[in-house]
């Protein structure tokens, strides 16, 4: 875990244009948070649900790294998902009965490593990206359009609502 002061200055970053700078900055903070609030947690903490119903802290990792790479292909490729790649994060993206069975048993290092390894992606994919392609329109969701800063505004967003069911599961955590 690092000890970054400049994570709470939101501002331009070397390598990027400066909206996407700033973008970045807040990606930023809001990774580390979630960073600090996972820290330590064993995998029966990581599997534990409330009830039948619920999710894990898992799945929700899962589901963060699952929604970041499904938004990386709908804006940096701008197109859909193909079919491929649906069956390769679905399991995250609709947290249902099938990442119920299967999303379980990994350690935090298991999650820990795909949230990073996509991040990086992203972060690296920014880098080709100017202030003009943020405001760029494409489709976004079913009848819906959105600019890209939009889109990962919503990932951010995202992210920050499942941080906080994962502090609720905390909170009630039995092991």
């Amino acid at each position: 875990m690092k000890n970054d002061h400049s994570l709470c200055l939101i501002g331009e970053k070397e390598g990027f244009t400066p909206e996407i700078g700033r973008l970045i900055s807040m990606m930023d903070y809001v990774r580390h948070t979630t960073e600090e609030e996972i820290k330590g947690l064993t995998i029966e903490q990581l599997d534990f649900k409330l009830d039948e119903k619920g999710n894990s802290i898992g799945m929700l990792l899962q589901h963060m790294a699952a929604t970041e790479k499904a938004f990386q292909i709908m804006t940096f490729e701008e197109r859909e998902m193909n079919d491929a790649e649906w069956n390769e994060l679905s399991v995250g993206l609709n947290l249902d009965e099938r990442a119920k069975r299967e999303v379980h048993g990994h350690d935090l290092d298991y999650y820990w490593s795909e949230l990073s390894f996509v991040r990086a992606q992203t972060r690296d994919e920014f880098r080709k990206k100017d202030d003009d392609w943020l405001e760029g329109v494409t489709p976004f969701g079913w009848d819906e359009r959105a600019n890209h800063y939009f889109k990962w505004f919503h990932v951010m967003e995202d992210e920050i609502s499942h941080r906080g069911q994962i502090r609720l599961i905390k909170r009630r955590l039995t092991t």
